[in-house]
């Protein structure tokens, strides 16, 4: 059974839809992100849960028990912002024993516990710092320290990492998500962020003005988006438009697919079947592509392009490609010995069938 649970939720405010019939479970142990663009209903879905806001119908159970009559205070949940929320007046310690002053805990306990949160977040030694004192990441981990202290039984997160700049969240994603799940608290991170929600979750709720438009593994969202609109907010914008030519079953139960598209015909073999005639979207990742050499293998899927940006990122080489069709793609090979064509220059490329889905409707499918 999961641990909690969010049955059919709708939410408008002044008469203006914010979330429509949203359901999903959370197991006990597990991070679930929310993930979705600002205004999408993400952080009134946390309110919800945290008992901040009512439900206009459908509601939320946690350990097979109905919350709506539970008040905030006595749900055992633990909430962490944006802004950290912490006290500037108080020492770190303070501010980690806050939650734990209003339990009947003696003040050596009280002081245990501290020292082991302050630990687990690599803050040991800090108990006596000013919170003005601290940079932007060692805030942070004091405000996880000060959440998870009072044991919570379900952690809601709202953008935790969203004051911090790009290098540091780089450095915080994998930390949170080992933290988390050292400590096995039952989690909800609420985030914009595609590369944070992949890096810290067990599983992605992509959200859309309210609804849920996917769920399922950071893994099965990326490598399958359910729509051309969760490909994009991914950042996966190599679209193209296509047509099912055949479909046949093969031994091994996927099915051999031929897509006719702008580049000329394309042979996959995917798990879904689509009827011969069905219009689908073709993705193309941006790690599909290969340089064709002079003489490529029979079989292989070339196109020709000229490349219109030429970026070197290091141990990546990202290029965009314009097709004769009006096409254009964005892509990224390895830059190790590679002589890589400059902006206006003809290139060949081979794409590998592995990296390549469909999806289901057509390129502006808004759903």
């Amino acid at each position: 059974m999961a641990m909690l649970e969010v049955v059919s939720v709708s939410k408008a405010f002044s008469g203006a839809s914010v979330l429509q019939d949203v359901s999903f479970e959370v197991s006990e142990g597990k991070v679930v992100c929310l993930l979705g663009p600002s205004g999408c209903g993400k952080t009134t879905l946390l309110r919800i849960i945290a008992g901040l806001e009512t439900p206009d119908s459908g509601g939320v159970t946690f350990d097979g028990y109905p919350l709506e009559r539970v008040p905030v205070h006595r749900r055992g949940f633990g909430l962490m912002f944006q802004d950290f929320a912490l006290f500037p007046h108080k020492d770190v310690a303070d501010n980690v024993a806050f939650g734990l002053r209003m339990r009947d805990l003696s003040g050596q306990e009280v002081k245990d516990r501290v020292s082991e949160m302050l630990a687990l977040v690599g803050m040991d030694g800090y108990e006596e710092r000013r919170v003005y004192e601290l940079s932007g990441g060692e805030q942070q981990r004091v405000a996880l320290a000060r959440s998870l202290a009072p044991g919570p039984r379900l952690l809601m997160l709202d953008e935790p990492l969203g004051s911090l700049d790009r290098a540091l969240r780089e450095e915080l994603m994998t930390e949170l998500r080992t933290i988390l799940k050292g400590v096995g608290v039952t989690s909800i991170y609420v985030t914009h962020d595609q590369q944070e929600a992949f890096a810290v979750s067990d599983r992605v709720i992509v959200m859309r003005r309210g609804h849920v438009m996917q769920q399922g593994t950071p893994h099965d969202v990326y490598f399958q988006p359910a729509s051309p609109w969760v490909a994009r907010f991914l950042g996966l914008t190599n679209l193209i438009p296509g047509r099912v030519a055949t479909a046949h079953p093969r031994r091994d139960g996927e099915w051999a697919t031929v897509v006719q598209t702008s580049l000329g015909e394309l042979a996959l073999h995917i798990s879904e079947r689509y009827a011969p005639g069905q219009e689908v979207t073709v993705l193309v990742r941006p790690e599909a592509a290969l340089l064709a050499g002079a003489h490529p293998a029979e079989g292989q899927f070339v196109v020709e392009g000229m490349v219109r940006a030429c970026s070197f990122r290091g141990s990546r080489t990202r290029l965009r490609v314009g097709f004769p069709d009006g096409v254009e793609m964005a892509f990224e090979l390895a830059s190790g010995g590679l002589q890589l064509p400059q902006r206006g220059e003809s290139i060949s490329l081979i794409l590998c069938p592995e990296e390549i889905s469909l999806l289901a409707g057509g390129l502006h499918d808004q759903t």
